[in-house]
């Protein structure tokens, strides 16, 4: 299963914000740790995180700097402020309240694990 183009937009600043508030980190680490979180369903490229990098550092809500590893070329290195934890909070509100909106029609809110709206696989009502 594919993700959407449009869902993997709409989670790309709470996911990013997220992993840098775990421990600083580079880009290509960051790419690792989406798969990961993901199960190789979320397969981001280069081109999806670096621009949403640079738009966060123009936003104040993280900052970067180069740094040397031993052996290794240097990596740029990019670390969560307080701007962006604030934000990371905000984002952090924003889905949980669609998670349970989600919950509520495809579960009924009666906690049991059954759907209460059937869903056809392999295709549409």
């Amino acid at each position: 299963m594919k993700v959407t183009k449009d869902l993997v937009a709409a989670s790309a600043t709470p996911m990013v914000l997220g992993i840098l508030a775990e421990a600083d980190s580079y880009g290509y680490a960051i790419l690792r740790r989406i798969n990961e979180l993901s199960g190789g369903e979320l397969d981001w490229t280069e081109g999806l995180l670096y621009p949403l990098l640079h738009r966060l550092e123009r936003l104040g809500h993280v900052e970067s700097s180069w740094q040397a590893v031993a052996g290794e070329r240097r990596r740029k290195y990019y670390r969560i402020t307080e701007s962006g934890l604030a934000e990371l909070a905000d984002q952090r509100r924003q889905w949980d309240t669609v998670v349970e909106a989600l919950k509520e029609i495809w579960h009924g809110g009666h906690g049991d694990s059954r759907p209460l709206i059937a869903i056809p696989l392999g295709g549409h009502a």
